[in-house]
C-alpha cells in the first residue's frame, strides 16, 4: 500500500478540497481511510480561513464505498466490523454538522457508502459520466446506512429503487432523484464546482454557519414548531454583526466587509 496520505488537501480563497487519495481501489472507505477525514474535518470545523469544502476523489472515480478487502482480511472480525460502521457514521455526521457547507464533486462511480458520502453533502455537482448505486442487495448486505443519508435527499421510492435493484443509474437520474444538484461536462466539472464554491465563500462564514445548523434543525421539526424556531433563529441572526453590515452595504450600494461576528 502506498505510503501517500489518504486525503489530500488544498485551500485557496477560503475553499478548501478535500481530495480522497486511494486512486487504485477507487477511494474505498477504509479504517485509515474515514479516520484521515475525520480528523481533516475536524481540522476544517476550527480554521477561520475555511469557508466551504469541496470532497472530491483521486483517480477514476469518487468512491466505491467500504473497502471489502479489508474486511475480509479480519475474518469479517465482529469487533472491527462494529468500529468500522461506527467511524462511518461519524465521519457522515461530522460532514452534515460541519459548520461550512460541503459541496460533493463527483465523477466516476459513488457507490453504497460512497453515495453515502455524495447524500451528506450539502450540495453535489455531478460529471456526465458519474454513476450511483446502493449495490449492497447484490452481496446480501443491504446499504441500511447509506440509506439514513438517502432518505434525506431523495423519495421513498426512488430510495427504494436504488437499494432493493443494486442498480447503477446515472448522473441525469441522480439530478431527477434530488442526489445531485447539477450535472455538468466532465472536463468543466472541477471548475464549475469551484465557481460555485467561491461564490458561497464570498458570503459571511457566521450566516453560512447558522444557515446550515437551522436547516438540520428545522427540517426535523412539525410546521409551528419550524417556524418559531426560525423565527428566534432569525431574530438571533439580526444582532450579528455580519448581518447588520450586509444590510447597510445592500442599502448603501456597497460590498459588505464580514467579520464572521
Amino acid at each position: 500500500m502506498s505510503e501517500s496520505p489518504y486525503i489530500l488537501r488544498s485551500d485557496n480563497e477560503g475553499v478548501v478540497t478535500l481530495t480522497l487519495n486511494r486512486p487504485q481501489n477507487r477511494n474505498a472507505l477504509s479504517f485509515g481511510m474515514l479516520e484521515a477525514l475525520r480528523d481533516t474535518l475536524a481540522q476544517i470545523a476550527e480554521d477561520e480561513n475555511a469557508r466551504v469544502a469541496i470532497l472530491a476523489g483521486a483517480g477514476p472515480g469518487f468512491c466505491a464505498g467500504h473497502d471489502l478487502k479489508e474486511m475480509r482480511a479480519t475474518g469479517f472480525d465482529d469487533a472491527f466490523v462494529e468500529r468500522l460502521f461506527k467511524l462511518c457514521s461519524e465521519v457522515m455526521q461530522a460532514i452534515v454538522h460541519l459548520p461550512k457547507p460541503v459541496i460533493a464533486r463527483v465523477h466516476g462511480i459513488a457507490t453504497a457508502a460512497g453515495a453515502q458520502l455524495v447524500a451528506s453533502a450539502d450540495l453535489a455537482f455531478a460529471a456526465k459520466d458519474a454513476r450511483f448505486a446502493t449495490p449492497g442487495v447484490n452481496i446480501g448486505l443491504f446499504c441500511l446506512t447509506p440509506a439514513v443519508a438517502l432518505s434525506r435527499n431523495l423519495a421513498n421510492k426512488h430510495m427504494m429503487q436504488m437499494l432493493l435493484s443494486g442498480e447503477l443509474i446515472d448522473a441525469e437520474t441522480a439530478l431527477r432523484f434530488g442526489l445531485v444538484n447539477e450535472v455538468v461536462a466532465g472536463d468543466t466539472l472541477t471548475e464549475v464546482t469551484a465557481a460555485f464554491a467561491r461564490k458561497v465563500a464570498s458570503r459571511s462564514p457566521l450566516t453560512l454557519a447558522v444557515g446550515k445548523r437551522a436547516f438540520s434543525q428545522l427540517t426535523e421539526l412539525p410546521l409551528s414548531e419550524a417556524y418559531a424556531h426560525a423565527s428566534k433563529l432569525m431574530a438571533d441572526n439580526l444582532k450579528a454583526h455580519d448581518a447588520r453590515e450586509g444590510i447597510e452595504a445592500f442599502l448603501d450600494k456597497r460590498d459588505p466587509v464580514w467579520r464572521g461576528r
